[in-house]
């Protein structure tokens, strides 16, 4: 019978003595550590953003990270691999647990849970980590922060209109300025409707075409990238890309492609032009019309509170792949231009998607309850944020205390406690303090403004010594003689006014 191998860290048996290996010191494949400046700037992000939603009356939420595999409800259990696409285990009691792979889910269930002690409509935001059992490339991690917004038990798209301005709102506070987005606006049911117009949607039965109007949906979704004739191609038998691979296609006829052409082209200069342009292409469809005067309503709405179209605007092209979207989809694009790893310009795209799914809480409760909401993509979010320049600089470290003498701690931590309580961040040095130029060196590793500096002649004569850390690197660079005089890098102040003489110096007024 062969030897079980041994557990990591631990020698097999029979092999006394065998030192044990040590752990490689590295993160599992697919996922990041975040550092000082990376968190502070994601807490502030998301910080802007809760302020915004609060403001429209929408309460915080967080749910368990680990919920039953029954309860998503979008991955099930196989025996050949049973964690498809989430993090998965069973219990001892056969249960199956996973981690959460976004917040909606979780939402659905807790708005069945709570039926009877949550108000309705419940407005309620959530931000967190969730994870995804995918493969990982660049820039595409296993676990990943999600910022939701969602409104449970409003039937009327007033609840979609107003999680698009709240959208708008959310991306305007952290540093995106109108021009620089777009929030796009359709409505499943006009498309449905489109698709029973050319065919490939029977009412009396949902199920019978669903092959073709997936493809339909994902060629309709890519005519940025391939351009009419490439979703034709696709609408049609398929399509060869550059590579030679081949794609197979809807297998519409001409005139059906035709009318799924003009869907995609219907988008307009004004709202009124597209919701004309839709009602015309929905022809007869009741659940076509029905989404077209959804989509008349928001706009009405969104109008009557300013956003216009170089806000908000109706776009047909919008689709959204989730297939749980029943009504009105969204999608928040950035418009402007960054360069791509070869260099090439092109507009950074989507940062954040939602929509109306109103049969979600239904998995649970049987009985249909209206839903809509939407999800910012936080790390993509962070991303623009930094290629436009509104985050990314050096963060500003805590002052730092130095220690001169290792008999006077007492009097190190006063001061700290003394910056602390007028609301500077300070810490004291709790290194080796024998080399004062490595108590220097690692004030400028942690981005230290300024240290404080009292020896015993200092202390004798009651005042300490402040160095303008930042001041000092630049004159360093760059010094000019006007600049020495005008505003040195080391001054010296009384010890009674240590926490003012900081603050201005950290305020560049010098002292």
């Amino acid at each position: 019978m062969a030897q079980e191998k041994a557990p990591e860290g631990k020698a097999p048996e029979g092999k006394a003595g065998a030192k044990p290996r040590r752990p490689r010191a590295e993160t599992p494949k697919g996922f990041r550590d975040y550092f000082g400046a990376e968190v502070t700037e994601r807490q502030d992000m998301l910080s802007a953003i809760a302020g915004v939603y609060r403001l429209h009356g929408f309460e915080p939420l967080e749910t368990s990270a680990v919920e039953t595999v029954e309860a998503l409800g979008k991955f099930l259990p196989d025996v050949d691999r049973p964690n498809e696409g989430v993090f998965a285990w069973q219990e001892e009691d056969k249960d199956w647990l996973a981690l959460r792979y976004d917040l909606t889910a979780p939402l659905a269930r807790v708005a069945a849970q709570y039926r009877n002690d949550l108000p309705s409509p419940y407005r309620r935001y959530a931000m967190g980590p969730v994870w995804r059992n995918e493969k990982p490339g660049p820039g595409r991690f296993r676990q990943f922060y999600q910022c939701d917004a969602d409104t449970v038990g409003a039937p009327s798209v007033a609840a979609d209109a107003e999680i698009c301005a709240m959208l708008a709102g959310a991306l305007e506070c952290v540093g995106i300025p109108r021009g620089d987005y777009v929030v796009k606006v359709n409505n499943r049911k006009v498309l449905n409707g489109v698709m029973e117009v050319a065919g490939v949607l029977d009412p009396a039965d949902p199920d019978r075409f669903a092959a073709e109007r997936g493809i339909v949906l994902r060629a309709i979704d890519k005519i940025d990238r391939l351009g009419p004739e490439g979703v034709r191609a696709l609408l049609g038998a398929g399509r060869r890309d550059d590579s030679g691979d081949f794609t197979k296609g809807a297998g519409l006829s001409a005139e059906q492609a035709e009318v799924v052409m003009g869907f995609t082209t219907a988008r307009r200069d004004t709202g009124a032009a597209t919701v004309a342009r839709l009602r015309e292409l929905v022809g007869t469809s009741a659940l076509g019309a029905e989404g077209v005067a959804e989509l008349e309503t928001i706009a009405a709405l969104l109008d009557a509170q300013g956003y216009g179209p170089d806000r908000i605007l109706l776009d047909p092209g919008v689709v959204r792949g989730l297939g749980y979207y029943t009504g009105p989809v969204f999608e928040a694009e950035l418009t402007f231009e960054i360069l791509d790893d070869k260099g090439q310009k092109r507009q950074f795209g989507s940062v954040a998607g939602g929509g109306r799914y109103d049969d979600l809480v239904k998995r649970f409760t049987g009985q249909a309850v209206p839903a809509t909401g939407v999800s910012i993509g936080v790390d993509r979010l962070l991303a623009a944020l930094r290629a436009k320049g509104r985050i990314g600089a050096v963060a500003e470290g805590p002052v730092v205390v130095t220690v001169m003498d290792r008999d006077r701690m007492a009097d190190y931590f006063a001061m700290a406690a003394d910056l602390r309580a007028a609301g500077i961040r300070a810490e004291v040095y709790l290194g080796n303090p024998k080399n004062f130029g490595n108590q220097l060196k690692y004030a400028d590793k942690r981005a230290a403004p300024v240290a404080v500096i009292q020896g015993s002649d200092e202390a004798a004569r009651g005042v300490v010594v402040l160095k303008d850390l930042i001041l000092g690197a630049r004159i360093a660079q760059s010094a000019t003689l006007e600049e020495w005089k005008d505003r040195p890098a080391q001054v010296e102040v009384p010890r009674a006014d240590l926490a003012s003489a900081v603050r201005a110096m950290l305020a560049g007024g010098g002292l």
